[in-house]
């Protein structure tokens, strides 16, 4: 019988034959310089590339987290592209410690355009490439060697004849052999030599020879072998920033960056999140939580991880994995008996300031904004548990994860207090009473929504009780003006860090439900709401999250011991 899959026509990558590899036994002590590609990369992998208002954001965040060095697009080849880097420039968007990168394939014309785009720009990455691959060369170009580095040799010419032209720009000259990874290490070396030869770096003036993994074909050992082939015979070494740019093929992007480091890399291209072409980038998040975890600073800001993963969701329109390496939902969720139980014990015992040392947790949660959660894990018949299931088959509920995990908390402690089990009747109200806004507290009466040059303007009006008030804001989306508004009115921080939504069931009293996480004063609140109007339903959660946090307050206040 024949297989389904035919292995044989496939042939293993070849292998370096190297007695003196030395990367085995070398180790990370520093964060390398990083290169976020988001804007490029990152955007040209998506079915729907960013909006100008998205890039702008991601823009935002990339600066905010503190890359010095952004690859924005590719200008030559794209209006979207070359209008964006015009905005960043002419908008004077660029902070004095970030430098912006463009990609362009060695061509005149192309070459041309880039340099027109960078005009005016203070300091800039020109960052140009062309294939080096047989199956390039041979199937693609139909060119051997020399023309594979005439080629090289002619752009890295025009990317400097050009620069020239620009004076009042500080140029920095960036050549890629793209598909390095799948290229012979001699050939790779012979073509960057060429393009050395025509720049003429030195330790002043330094200039970046990228080493792409465009397809991972090998694993990450071979990629390190490579690496450290190419550092050790490239001409003037000491004159080359040595960077890396690894996809995840093979899901062993970060590996491959690791060990590639190891070897005596300098510099990282990467994402956040590691959304890139096919099966991705090398995740930049991912590999910095990595050094942090080891004592190593990752000279990036972490420590806001739901901001993170929410930009980076919105502008990429791609939902992050509650698995997600260090920035999951889930990951610092213990669902086992054992693993909570050995976590309560360690965390009992650490000391302030004291190395972190507690089991199944590798950094402290708070470290990134979060906090460690223990979960009971039920199924759909347990007596006590099932809370998900109990919700969206009695009451047409559909939890998302992260509220989940808060009801079915909720749930657990209330069966252990009463030692009884807990019916559908008993779940719901249970949900009411914590969730969801109740006669009394914070309701909303109306709203009105103008829409002006990517930002949205709310005045709503808020019902309290008897009374009501108005309140008005603007905001980069219809929740973001909302939270805006509602938190200059009652004087306190309120950001939303999870949000979700879906149509309830014909026959319900209700067309649409919405569920919120929204931090108020950097405390973490839920809120469920009902309504016709799925606005007005997300706006009743966030009022219903706001309202716990003002009982919370009060609860607080009342307890209080008086001053005689």
């Amino acid at each position: 019988m024949m297989s389904k899959f035919n292995h044989q026509k496939y042939r293993p990558h070849p292998a370096i034959k190297k007695q003196d590899r030395r990367w085995p036994s070398g180790q990370i002590t520093q964060a390398p310089i990083w290169c976020a590609v988001d804007l490029r990369d990152g955007n040209q992998a998506l079915i729907e590339p960013m909006s100008v208002h998205q890039k702008q954001r991601m823009w935002a965040l990339l600066v905010k987290l503190g890359f010095k060095e952004i690859e924005i697009g590719f200008p030559s080849a794209s209006q979207e592209d070359f209008d964006f880097c015009r905005w960043l420039i002419e908008e004077n968007q660029i902070p004095d410690d970030v430098t912006i990168q463009v990609l362009v394939q060695a061509r005149d014309e192309l070459i041309e355009r880039s340099y027109e785009a960078l005009k005016g720009a203070p300091r800039a990455i020109v960052h140009v490439y062309n294939s080096t691959s047989p199956v390039q060369r041979e199937k693609v170009f139909g060119l051997d060697k020399s023309g594979i580095i005439e080629i090289a040799r002619k752009g890295a010419l025009k990317v400097k004849s050009e620069a020239a032209r620009y004076p009042e720009t500080a140029f920095r000259f960036q050549y890629s052999p793209e598909s390095f990874s799948s290229t012979e290490t001699d050939f790779a070396i012979e073509v960057c030599n060429a393009v050395i030869d025509v720049w003429q770096p030195d330790q002043d003036n330094k200039c970046i020879i990228n080493l792409p993994a465009t397809v991972e074909c090998a694993g990450p050992n071979v990629f390190a072998d490579q690496v450290e082939t190419f550092c050790d015979q490239v001409n003037r070494r000491d004159a080359i920033i040595v960077s890396l740019h690894t996809h995840n093929d093979r899901g062993c992007a970060i590996a491959a960056a690791e060990l590639g480091l190891m070897a005596g890399a300098d510099r990282i291209e990467g994402t956040l999140m590691g959304n890139g072409e096919r099966t991705g980038n090398m995740d930049n998040v991912t590999l910095a939580m990595n050094l942090y975890s080891q004592g190593i600073d990752p000279q990036l800001d972490l420590s806001n991880a739901d901001e993170i993963v929410r930009i980076v969701s919105e502008c990429t329109q791609i939902q992050t994995h509650p698995r997600h390496p260090w920035l999951g939902e889930l990951v610092y969720t213990a669902f086992s008996g054992s693993h909570q139980d050995a976590i309560r014990k360690c965390l009992s015992q650490q000391q302030d300031g004291a190395i972190w040392d507690v089991a199944y947790l590798p950094i402290d949660p708070k470290d990134l904004g979060r906090d460690y959660q223990s979960v009971i894990r039920v199924n759909s018949q347990s007596g006590k548990g099932g809370v998900a299931y109990i919700l969206e088959q009695d009451y047409g509920l559909q939890l998302p994860r992260w509220l989940q995990i808060e009801a079915s908390r909720m749930v657990q402690e209330h069966a252990e207090s009463t030692k009884s089990e807990v019916s559908s009747q008993e779940i719901w109200r249970l949900i009411n009473e914590t969730f969801m806004s109740r006669d009394g507290g914070l309701r909303l009466n109306s709203y009105h929504l103008d829409k002006n040059a990517g930002h949205e303007h709310i005045t709503a009006r808020i019902q309290t009780g008897p009374e009501d008030f108005e309140i008005r804001g603007s905001g980069e989306g219809t929740l973001a003006a909302f939270c805006r508004a509602l938190a200059e009115h009652v004087g306190k921080t309120i950001e939303i860090t999870h949000y979700d939504q879906h149509a309830l069931a014909e026959g319900s009293d209700a067309s649409a439900v919405a569920y919120v996480q929204v931090k108020v004063d950097g405390v973490r609140y839920c809120g469920i709401a009902k309504d016709g109007d799925v606005l007005s339903a997300n706006f009743n959660a966030i009022l219903s999250c706001l309202a716990q946090a003002q009982s919370q307050a009060s609860n607080r206040t009342e307890a209080a011991p008086s001053v005689a």
